[in-house]
């Protein structure tokens, strides 16, 4: 194993550094994360320590900053801006950042001591400095840093009031054109455009700050509006462009409650907002300013959805505002009414109907809808099976059992698979009519199974497995054919009473397997063979087996992977 700091390895030793040894480094990161991590160790530079911190840059695939946080009382934790990183997870840069301290550890204390005395030294040295000093090292600093030009400009235009430089400085920051190649912005470019954006946040937020609310409700939705046009543009792997967009709502939210907009126009911004396809970006709800409609903003609202989906009752966005708005409202008619405005011919709608009138105890209205669902569905083999599953559910609860076996059975007729079998059993047997139930299921299978499609045998044979009638799936499969997976499981249920019959599904099924290759074939091989041997005693030819395995061996001879299983199971 690779040593850490060109020291011999100790992984898993008792080494502590802040908390950390190299056995918390491996249960923190996982396995495959920690041996990862041996080969970055060396990629690990720019280390600085703080009071119960760590940071370093890690060069993987790009340059990426890790932050270990050591705290005694506490297990290690830390964070990396990977990908991987991003997501929750201890990566393998923070292994190698984390193995960087570990081989330093001697010098821990001394390093600490020294970044203290450092940022000290920075501090005074900062104090002490004139204002004519301070302000040619700023200016000094936003030659060389962009970014910190940027944003101490969007801070002179707030603190100077000038919201049309802000506005002009916010497009900036949310034009993809420096990053785009193409007009598409690559995940390489991606977060560079993500923290670029967030400035734009950040600057809507201190127009929030500084008193002016009005205006950064202003800037916060036309934000809304570009960053919503080039959403598609840009590659959000890591989501951090989402995270700017839920950023925004949340600037929007805190602009709107400091400023007090005019509740009819809130409302009809909201109702905008939530039809545009910029609600994806932001998933703005427009029930959290309830508080800043009041009742006037709140009546608003809900005319403007309405009209909005009469005007379109099948727009997706229009039924989702109104349902919403219905519910928050324990309005349950016009949930129904906008249901009912777009009803799915499959009867999932009605299903839906259904259950909002049952969880409000209008249980005879939901049973009609769901009844109506199955009548208007076309075609019962395209239903939604929920949907039969409730209305089934319904009946057997209210004691109706025939009505629950003859639904399932008329879905049986239009889709006769295995599931639908199953469930007209269940609801046959609960009403003591299976017998004549079955009859009628198998007379439909056996008509599919002698046309000459390939399904309608697998089905006769799967339901009489099911039903554990293995003489009568030995017959189905000898007479309208089955798959290997149906004899193989024909031949299990038959080896100690059927042994010759399962025995000659075994033989032809190893014959196949013995011409491939490969460590799975192997195993389902010798699982055959140990299945050949158990019908052979069985059948009380225990001679037969050997000379067949012997002959086996023979012709298997240069798969050595086999033969070696073959031995481990004594064969």
């Amino acid at each position: 194993m690779r040593a850490v700091g060109g020291s011999p390895s100790r992984i898993g030793a008792r080494r502590v550094v802040g908390g950390l040894t190299e056995a918390k480094l491996r249960a923190l990161a996982g396995e495959r994360s920690f041996e990862r991590g041996l080969g970055y160790v060396d990629e690990v530079s720019g280390v600085e320590f703080g009071d119960g911190w760590i940071r370093a840059s890690v060069r993987g695939t790009e340059r990426y900053e890790a932050e270990l946080l050591l705290d005694g009382r506490r297990k290690p934790a830390g964070t990396c801006d990977c990908p991987y990183g991003q997501e929750g997870n201890f990566c393998k840069h923070l292994v190698a950042l984390g193995l960087t301290v570990i081989a330093q550890e001697a010098d821990l204390p001394r390093l600490r001591k020294t970044a203290r005395d450092r940022s000290r030294g920075l501090d005074v040295w900062l104090t002490g400095l004139s204002r004519d000093d301070l302000l040619d090292l700023v200016r000094e600093g936003m030659v060389e840093d962009r970014n910190l030009r940027r944003r101490l400009e969007l801070r002179a235009a707030s603190a100077h009031g000038d919201v049309a430089g802000i506005r002009s400085r916010i497009r900036e920051l949310l034009d993809i054109g420096p990053f785009a190649q193409y007009g598409y912005v690559e995940y390489a470019d991606a977060r560079a455009y993500a923290d670029q954006a967030g400035q734009a946040v950040a600057a809507i937020r201190s127009l929030t700050a500084s008193g002016r609310a009005a205006d950064a409700t202003a800037l916060a939705r036309e934000a809304i509006g570009l960053l919503a046009s080039v959403v598609e543009s840009v590659d959000d792997s890591d989501g951090r462009f989402g995270q700017v967009g839920a950023d925004l709502a949340d600037a929007h939210h805190e602009a709107c409650r400091a400023a007090r907009p005019d509740p009819e126009e809130l409302a009809h911004w909201l109702v905008t907002h939530a039809l545009d396809e910029a609600a994806d970006l932001t998933d703005i709800d427009p029930l959290d300013y309830e508080d800043l409609l009041g009742e006037r903003g709140t009546a608003a609202l809900r005319q403007r959805a309405a009209e909005a989906w009469q005007a379109n009752r099948t727009g997706w966005a229009e039924k989702h505002l109104m349902r919403r708005l219905a519910k928050s409202g324990r309005d349950i008619d016009t949930v129904i009414a906008v249901h009912a405005a777009d009803l799915a011919p499959n009867g999932h709608t009605h299903l839906l109907i259904a259950r909002e009138l049952d969880t409000v105890g209008r249980t005879a209205e939901a049973q009609e809808w769901a009844e109506r669902g199955i009548r208007e569905t076309e075609d019962l083999a395209g239903v939604d099976t929920a949907l039969v599953d409730h209305l089934a559910d319904r009946y057997a609860r209210t004691g109706r059992s025939a009505g629950a076996v003859t639904l399932r059975r008329d879905h049986f007729t239009a889709r006769r698979t295995l599931l639908t079998y199953r469930q007209l059993r269940a609801a046959a047997v609960a009403a003591a009519c299976w017998t004549a139930e079955r009859e009628k299921a198998l007379a439909l299978l056996r008509d599919d199974a002698e046309r000459t499609d390939t399904y309608g045998h697998r089905v006769l044979v799967d339901a009489l497995l099911d039903d554990k009638d293995v003489d009568a799936a030995w017959q189905a499969a000898h007479e309208h054919g089955a798959h290997d997976g149906q004899w193989l499981t024909l031949a299990d249920q038959s080896c100690p009473t059927r042994p010759a019959d399962a025995l000659a599904v075994y033989l032809r099924l190893s014959a196949r397997l013995a011409r491939e290759t490969g460590n799975r074939a192997y195993e389902q091989l010798v699982s055959l063979l140990l299945n050949i041997r158990d019908c052979h005693r069985h059948l009380g030819t225990p001679d037969d087996f050997t000379a067949y395995v012997t002959d086996l061996r023979a012709a298997q001879k240069r798969k050595r992977n086999l033969l070696r299983l073959m031995d481990q199971h004594g064969l």
